[in-house]
């Protein structure tokens, strides 16, 4: 190759490797030049493509609405039901979990009111993309309604509403009600099934509670069926009893099973059976035959013979699969699964041979004063006087397992040592010892209340074990005139009052405003 020519060559090669360094270099400096944010993510379009908001969808519970949304991008959800009181009568409820189709459940509204309600929409990570509000007219509440009363709400009372099962109306027949309020007196929810057509004339007795599920369930005497609902009032599901009528109560066992009171329709006598009904098969898997396990001949408390134990109540014992029941004309008995009897809370007066031929009297419970010493005094065992430190439970209702093992109930006092009427009802704890068939009254409260808080029928009693609470719930008072029924939160260790409302029907049904009371979250 000549000289000049290898000379342009190597030149070039030159200069293209300088070029190439000065772009190196330039790339170097604009990456540690600071950049500029770039635009981001486009912002959503519009978010809400279409809403809809029905007032009482099923038409049987008219402080509830239903709100359709539909969005262009998948949300969560919050709602706010402002209340009339400030923060502490909001309703607020989240929605977790993400989708773009929505059904909201509205639940807190207040009658005969332009009720506000927010809707706040979330997106997948959380960030609040908008707020929506909307004002929902609902009509005034039923006539049937009644007027209530906050005598006492301290803050320290549970959260959450009461739950009444409620006869405060006349007429005959007329379905009965459900309604809950605030903690202002205010209603927040009716349940409402006149006009429906096998509802119509709902008797659910005892009344209405909450299932595991959050759904509410009671079961109806017209019909004979245990029903399951939703808090909108539409039916989810039924059960039937076939050659049984109800009457009274059902009650969820943990197993998902119902425990019924029953009438068995083949017999001469009434509300005197218990059976076990399959949750899922609707079976009918256990028979307990009280005129088998008592004596149906027993008049102490009643001179009925058809209805010679009126059972009004039954609570399970899981620790040894046992029932507790509660007969207004006999005294409360614990029932093995074999309908056998573990022990009868009653005074000694009358008890002979049951239907199967045990000797009852081997099976009554021993009281103990506060020393735990025996109480001898036979007008004590008999029922005739009372004890400084012990009293009979006279025709009761409401009776429930505590965490303890104890037992508390309603002691009604109707009837109280033979005497007639009252003059008290209590909330009553008893501690019973099976192995020594013992029983010793450890708390009690409303004597000190007098005829204020007595109901010869009907009522409740409940207890929160997490924050030691008792509700006392007498639901047919009749006092100076005037009939209403109470519901009364207390402590139970240090006995202080944190809440309590006076509930005045206009009308009241057989003088009962209610037989049972639930505190309890409307979702």
């Amino acid at each position: 190759m000549p000289t000049d020519q290898a000379t342009v060559i190597a030149l070039g090669r030159m200069r293209r490797l300088l070029v190439l360094l000065a772009l190196v270099a330039l790339v170097g400096c604009a990456d540690d030049r600071p950049t500029e944010p770039g635009p981001g993510p486009e912002p959503p379009g519009e978010v809400v493509l279409s809403e809809e908001v029905t007032l009482d969808p099923s038409g049987h519970a008219p402080l509830t609405a239903r709100i359709d949304l539909e969005t262009s991008v998948p949300v969560s959800l919050e709602l706010r039901v402002v209340g009339r009181h400030g923060a502490d009568s909001d309703v607020t409820q989240g929605f977790t979990g993400t989708a773009e189709v929505h059904e909201i459940l509205v639940l807190g509204l207040y009658a005969d009111h332009e009720n506000v309600v927010e809707l706040t929409l979330f997106d997948a990570e959380g960030t609040a993309l908008e707020t929506r509000t909307y004002t929902v007219r609902t009509p005034p509440g039923g006539p049937y309604l009644p007027e209530i009363v906050i005598d006492q709400a301290s803050d320290q009372m549970i959260e959450g509403m009461t739950l009444v099962s409620y006869y405060g109306h006349s007429g005959n027949p007329v379905p009965t009600r459900s309604f809950i309020f605030d903690r202002h007196g205010d209603v927040r929810w009716v349940l409402d099934y006149e006009g429906h057509p096998e509802l119509g004339q709902l008797d659910f007795d005892n009344g209405v509670e909450r299932l595991a599920n959050g759904n509410l369930y009671f079961g109806n005497q017209p019909t004979n069926r245990i029903y399951e609902v939703e808090m909108t009032g539409e039916i989810v599901n039924t059960w039937d009893m076939p050659g049984y009528g109800f009457h009274h109560q059902v009650l969820e066992k943990p197993d998902g099973n119902f425990l019924v009171t029953v009438h068995n329709l083949s017999s001469t006598t009434i509300e005197d059976h218990v059976i076990e009904i399959d949750r899922g098969s609707g079976a009918v898997v256990n028979v307990w035959d009280l005129r088998q396990s008592l004596d149906r001949f027993r008049r102490t408390w009643s001179d009925r013979v058809d209805d010679w134990a009126h059972v009004n109540a039954v609570e399970y014992e899981g620790s040894d699969d046992t029932i507790i029941v509660s007969a207004r004309h006999q005294g409360l008995i614990k029932l093995t699964r074999d309908n056998e009897v573990v022990w009868i809370l009653a005074p000694h007066l009358g008890w002979e041979t049951a239907g199967d031929g045990t000797l009852l009297s081997s099976r009554l419970l021993q009281p103990l004063d506060a020393a735990g010493q025996p109480i001898t005094d036979p007008d004590v065992l008999s029922g005739n006087v009372n004890h400084p430190d012990f009293e009979w439970n006279w025709y009761q209702h409401a009776p429930l397992a505590m965490p303890s093992g104890n037992i508390m109930l309603f002691d009604n006092g109707d009837n109280r040592n033979y005497v007639g009427t009252g003059p008290y009802s209590r909330s009553v704890e008893f501690a019973i010892d099976e192995q020594e068939a013992t029983v010793r009254q450890v708390w009690s409260y409303g004597k000190e209340r007098g005829v204020e808080t007595y109901a010869r029928i009907v009522s409740d009693v409940d207890y929160l074990p997490e924050a030691d609470r008792v509700f006392f719930s007498p639901g047919s008072v009749d006092a100076g005139g005037s009939s209403y029924g109470k519901v009364v939160e207390l402590d139970r260790t240090s006995r202080a009052i944190l809440f309590e409302a006076t509930i005045t029907p206009p009308e009241p049904r057989f003088i009962v405003t209610f037989h049972r009371t639930e505190r309890l979250s409307l979702y």
